[in-house]
């Protein structure tokens, strides 16, 4: 089902985030990056509460279901500490996923506050 008409565009820090993701992930990530420029933020809302965020690619309808991690990172420490993946699922860009060992992470990190695994 395509739901363009009630996602929206990526905020300037999503797609720095995703950009930075992307340039530093697995070696096929970069090859997501042409896609990047063409997507849009699902209205998708968690229902943990957390800030992750679906992408709809502009012209396909949204991704299968499944998750093909291009690029996992950790960021925070001690109780704080929490992962942020991108991911795709059949050849399209799908989103980003943040989680903690704890408490939802209700905002997405920076590209600084990332670190690889």
């Amino acid at each position: 089902m395509n739901n363009t008409n009630m996602n929206r565009s990526l905020t300037s820090a999503e797609f720095e985030l995703a950009q930075w993701m992307l340039e530093n992930g697995s070696p096929q990530a970069k090859a997501f990056m042409s896609q990047l420029d063409l997507a849009e933020v699902t209205s998708f809302r968690c229902p943990c509460g957390c800030a992750s965020i679906n992408f709809q690619i502009k012209g396909h309808d949204e991704a299968p279901a499944g998750v093909h991690v291009l690029g996992d990172f950790a960021f925070g420490e001690g109780d704080t500490t929490g992962g942020a993946f991108i991911f795709e699922s059949g050849g399209l860009l799908s989103g980003i996923e943040v989680y903690s060992f704890s408490d939802p992470i209700t905002v997405l990190p920076t590209p600084e506050a990332l670190r690889a695994f």
